[in-house]
């Protein structure tokens, strides 16, 4: 495709993007790597040359540390998408993100009509004490117009320092005159986990971000839906739209719903240390703390039928628990093909203030898949509505990004961009034109499509499946795994992917003797 539309973002949860400290790793990393290399002097020479004549020759002086630093971040950014410098802003951004807290004013917003549309403000944030509602228009931040300014653009001006205000023009369709609301920025802890039993024995629990409290806050809501429902007849993971976060935390979570033990992801890349197995167990999901936050677990969890919904925003992280869920035919995943974003990106610190981060290796199922640029395919197709994918047609994959790390299961380079054509472009434009008339949904309220399905699928009732993949009855016949019926693949493609998994061997998934 070409455009694509950019759904939601989070106030806060940017993108994070140095020399001399940069050449020292990467010789120690060619030493550790038993890959020794000269330096390209000649190279380097025609650096410095140039240097020098922006220097002497350019219309306005430049900086020397713009310069420099400037040089790192094309170095590092022309590798692949996901690696990238970071200056000191983006560095501590990172953190926070990673933290699960940030400061801003508290809203979930994506674009409308050049406007910033608020999705739901956070509970109990500064945003949500100050009146705003689900629906809003932002028009103006500061008393300047945000007409044409992109959501990352957006974003920015309204985040900023602790206890400092922010001035936001609001339309609400229901008011004659638009609000003017000034509003104090605090420090905002994002819920990752929330849960709730959305029928008499059916629990839904939604993981939006991988965060380093995730795995102690799943347990706790885990442990508060058994106490709302001891009986539970079906469990709905929700990952949807969620982006990734830290491995840890994917691990914990996977762990919570699978045999001890087991292997849940493994990496693979040109350092020794990039060739690793992660397993099911405290150490890989929760280093250097108390108790086990998954020790108290009902023991029911191992068992308790199981979907994970999926779709193109669900990245990284959520695509390790949702091919480990898969591999061990645990669970049913249902929705569309995730994002396939499979690589390991290590941060090395270079100043106290400063760091690249580095693609270092790829991702694997605990059956060998690689995840990178492919994603997991669902073994049941769910559009997003009952109308269609919606906005989900129109999602960028890893595969669509410039320079994208090749799946290593495929031959040869890939295949060039091509423009798109005039058929591309017609279902491009339909795709968005649906998607403008669509309103922002809640995960997990009563007009969720594909938690539907899901229940359907417990109840063995028949699904709605993806109008693409009607040729075959929908849920026709049922297929037995591990002894619990399921229904069979909605697609060829799932079909496919279902296929290789099961003619994996099995010892794949054993731990290695030590």
């Amino acid at each position: 495709m070409g455009n694509k539309v950019k759904s939601l973002g989070l106030i806060g949860l940017g993108m994070v993007a140095g020399i001399t400290a940069s050449l020292q790793f990467s010789a120690s990393a060619q030493k550790a790597g038993g890959l020794p290399s000269p330096l390209p002097l000649e190279e380097l020479r025609q650096l410095s040359d140039v240097f020098g004549l922006i220097k002497s020759d350019y219309v306005e002086t430049v900086d020397d540390k713009k310069l420099l630093t400037e040089a790192i971040s094309g170095m590092v950014a022309s590798l692949d998408p996901h690696s990238v410098y970071l200056d000191k802003k983006a560095f501590r951004d990172m953190r926070e993100a990673v933290a699960g807290k940030f400061v801003g004013i508290g809203i979930e917003v994506a674009m409308e009509d050049g406007y910033i549309k608020v999705v739901s403000p956070i509970e109990d944030s500064p945003a949500f004490k100050a009146g705003i509602k689900a629906g809003d228009l932002i028009t103006r931040i500061d008393g300047a117009a945000i007409k044409g300014l992109n959501l990352d653009e957006a974003v920015k001006k309204m985040r900023g320092e602790p206890h400092s205000k922010v001035l936001l023009n609001i339309t609400r369709k229901e008011l004659d005159k638009p609000l003017t609301l000034s509003i104090v920025r605090e420090e905002i802890r994002v819920q990752s986990v929330k849960a709730k039993i959305v029928e008499p024995g059916y629990g839904w629990l939604r993981i939006a971000q991988f965060q380093e409290p995730t795995v102690e806050d799943m347990a706790k809501k885990l442990a508060a839906l058994y106490a709302q429902e001891p009986h539970l007849k079906g469990l709905v993971l929700d990952l949807r739209n969620d982006p990734g976060g830290v491995v840890p935390g994917a691990i914990g979570v996977a762990a919570a719903f699978l045999p001890k033990d087991a292997v849940i992801v493994s990496t693979n890349g040109q350092l020794a240390t990039s060739k690793e197995t992660f397993y099911g167990r405290r150490e890989f999901y929760a280093p250097n703390k108390g108790a086990d936050p998954l020790a108290k677990l009902p023991a029911a969890l191992k068992d308790v039928p199981m979907v994970v919904l999926v779709n193109a925003g669900s990245a990284s992280a959520s695509e390790i628990v949702a091919g480990a869920l898969q591999d061990y035919k645990r669970a049913i995943i249902m929705g569309s093909q995730t994002f396939g974003k499979g690589s390991v990106q290590t941060l090395r610190q270079l100043t106290p203030d400063t760091a690249v981060k580095l693609t270092t290796a790829r991702y694997y199922t605990p059956h060998n898949r690689s995840i990178q640029a492919k994603g997991i395919v669902p073994d049941l197709l769910v559009d997003e509505t009952a109308d269609g994918d919606g906005m989900n047609g129109l999602r960028v994959r890893e595969a669509d990004l410039v320079k994208h790390l090749n799946n290593d299961d495929d031959k040869g380079a890939a295949a060039p961009a091509k423009a798109a054509g005039n058929d591309e472009l017609e279902e491009e434009q339909r795709l968005a034109a649906l998607a403008r008339k669509q309103k922002p949904f809640e995960f997990g309220a009563k007009d969720d499509f594909q938690l539907a399905q899901a229940l359907n699928h417990f109840k063995g009732l028949p699904l709605k499946l993806a109008k693409a993949e009607t040729a075959a009855p929908a849920v026709a016949a049922e297929t037995k795994l591990d002894g619990k019926a399921s229904a069979k693949p909605a697609s060829a493609a799932a079909a496919k992917a279902k296929a290789e998994v099961e003619a994996k061997p099995a010892d794949k998934l054993q731990p290695p003797k030590k």
